[in-house]
């Protein structure tokens, strides 16, 4: 690795970049903006309009939407079939394989 190529790896590490697949990272904004938009949506008619007709389904639809911020939470950070990024590829090729190895990712041929 050159000099250049360290430096921006580094750089990145303390802004606190991290080097996830787009795809995963995508997947998992998407859900939780769904699901906490969907939850603005709910408490906001509820104390909009839907008062206005009954108190009690306002009631409920903020129960509703109490619910779904910590649904959201685990939802968006579950782990996919192919997310790995609860271990980052570390550099060192040993330590990888035996990763890959332990996922069932490639299997260790003696």
């Amino acid at each position: 690795m050159d000099r250049g190529a360290a430096l921006r790896a580094v750089r990145a590490v303390i802004r606190g970049v991290r080097f996830y697949p787009e795809g995963m990272y995508a997947r998992r904004r998407r859900a939780y903006f769904l699901l906490m938009g969907g939850c603005l949506f709910l408490f906001v008619s509820a104390w909009s309009f839907v008062r206005l007709f009954s108190v009690e389904a306002a009631v409920a639809l903020c129960v509703v939407a109490m619910v779904i911020p910590p649904v959201a939470a685990m939802i968006a950070n579950r782990r996919g079939p192919d997310d790995r990024w609860w271990d980052d590829p570390s550099g060192d090729p040993k330590s990888d394989e035996w990763w890959d190895e332990l996922d069932g990712k490639r299997r260790h041929e003696d």
